[in-house]
């Protein structure tokens, strides 16, 4: 298994190496339209090769998608936490009420009664 992890890999770095090799270009990573940038008097620019753009958009839309994801369980997270307060609540409190049924008790007789 661990050779067909590492088959995979190397193909996944064959692949986004042949798109950075194709992709070497210098292009402009412009922050907005140049139709926009008048109304603002900003438009910052700086030149990467195209490969960048693509590696680094992908990189961005999973982060995105991590913490979308991450916010949309919230509730989930909440709510099993909730579940497991209360069933540490519950063995505490059957704990107290098996200690108090076998209170006065002698001990090999209480755990005798506790196991049938």
């Amino acid at each position: 298994m661990r050779y067909v992890r590492y088959f995979c890999i190397a193909i996944f770095a064959v692949a986004l190496i042949s798109v950075a090799l194709a992709n070497r270009a210098i292009v402009p990573l412009k922050i907005l339209p140049t139709e926009v940038s008048h109304w603002f008097a900003v438009n910052p620019q700086i030149e990467l090769p195209l490969f960048l753009v693509i590696l680094g958009s992908i990189v961005a839309g999973l982060l995105v998608g991590f913490v979308w994801e991450w916010i949309r369980e919230y509730g989930q997270r909440a709510e099993a936490a909730r579940q497991a307060r209360e069933m540490r609540r519950l063995e505490r409190e059957v704990a107290r009420l098996k200690g108090e049924k076998h209170q006065g008790k002698d001990e090999v007789l209480a755990l005798l009664d506790e196991a049938s």
